[in-house]
């Protein structure tokens, strides 16, 4: 096992990773980050989300900055408004030690767009952006993204499922021909291979964490077979058992996630919706209760878990199965991150058996039936 300072990274980095408590790299971290230090060139990292990505491209970034110069260096994309303050928060500390400054800003809708231009007004060298609010900034002429030597697109596939695939588009050519893109991803959809085809060097370096198995390996999958008419029942079961656990529950539609949660409070668990219609301020006043613990449980549609970062989730449920088999993987992973373990349950019914044995196959993971 590697060092940080045998990786390369700068004595004052790695006296605030020390302070954060991260002392050994991942694996994505040993392998992307003496290549992203060290040579100019496009990257592709394959690794799902917690296993440490955002040190793996923030620290060579952060020791690429010229200090010297005002100009934007760096510029992060990232699906969700929470993901992006979250990465900008983290690369924030890592500068905690750094004798010159380095200015980050972040970019997202859901705040008022005069306060974001006038922090651009001041000296930036990393830019962290939704692709949309961006597009936003470039349209208005109020960002000047001509120096930028790093872009990074973290959580690519998510981005291109909520729809972002024209932004990108448009901000990787707005965005020049002098610069590198390190594109991270979890899964490899056709739209990525692309993005990689059209806007990447053909000699781009690679990396796959865990290449074999799709999903973390410290996640137990479990299905229980139900029907329709049971499923809350069951769902009551499975939370007084957990009652120490904190979880997602996942369900399809807008409709269901909302009704579910009124069940669930009815039947006095502490969980509430997380849905798409809902305001900014609301949504982050669910996370904020999620993340501190004094909310138990969320129950969310697929989009709306966007960008949920949380530590130490002991289980998510799938109140369905979800369509596609990428959001299996999305959804599973939002528990067992860092190192931990963590339950992924799955309610079927009993024409949905095939399914369970798809999903199987297509992921090498291994499914145990369970009874309540």
């Amino acid at each position: 096992m590697s060092t940080f300072s045998q990786l390369g990274v700068r004595k004052e980095f790695v006296t605030a990773l020390r302070e954060l408590g991260i002392k050994v790299p991942t694996e994505i971290q040993n392998g992307a980050i003496p290549i992203l230090l060290n040579s100019k060139t496009d990257f592709i990292g394959l690794a799902q989300t917690g296993t440490g990505k955002t040190a793996a491209f923030g620290l060579p970034i952060l020791q690429a900055i010229d200090t010297k110069s005002p100009n934007i260096q760096g510029l992060i994309l990232a699906p969700t408004r929470e993901l992006v303050q979250q990465i900008k928060k983290q690369l924030f500390k890592f500068t905690k030690y750094s004798e010159d400054k380095i200015f980050i800003e972040a970019v997202y809708g859901g705040e008022k767009i005069e306060r974001q231009i006038s922090n651009l007004k001041r000296t930036t060298h990393i830019v962290v952006a939704t692709p949309g609010r961006l597009i936003d900034l470039i349209e208005k002429g109020e960002i000047n993204l001509s120096k930028v030597k790093t872009l990074v697109l973290d959580e690519a596939d998510e981005m291109l499922s909520m729809g972002f695939k024209l932004d990108l588009n448009r901000i990787l050519k707005f965005t020049g021909n002098n610069k590198n893109t390190w594109l991270f991803s979890a899964t490899m959809p056709n739209e990525i291979k692309q993005i990689i085809k059209t806007y990447m060097a053909a000699n781009a370096a690679r990396i796959e964490v865990n290449k074999n198995s799709l999903v973390n390996a410290n996640i137990t999958h479990q299905f229980i077979k139900t029907t329709i008419k049971d499923k809350t029942n069951l769902l009551t079961k499975i939370l007084e058992r957990r009652s120490g656990d904190r979880g997602i529950i996942f369900c399809r539609t807008k409709l269901g996630t909302q009704n579910l949660a009124d069940q669930l409070k009815e039947e006095g668990f502490s969980v509430a919706a997380l849905e798409g219609d809902m305001q900014q301020k609301e949504r982050e006043k669910v996370m904020r209760a999620f993340k501190n613990g004094s909310l138990q449980v969320l129950i969310s549609t697929d989009v709306s878990a966007r960008g949920i970062d949380v530590n130490n989730l002991g289980f998510i449920i799938h109140h369905q199965l979800p369509e596609q088999l990428e959001y299996y993987t999305h959804r599973s992973g939002r528990t067992a991150r860092a190192g931990k373990a963590g339950y992924s349950i799955a309610l079927i019914l009993p024409n949905e058996l095939q399914r369970i044995q798809e999903i199987q196959k297509e992921l090498g993971i291994k499914f145990i039936e369970i009874s309540i």
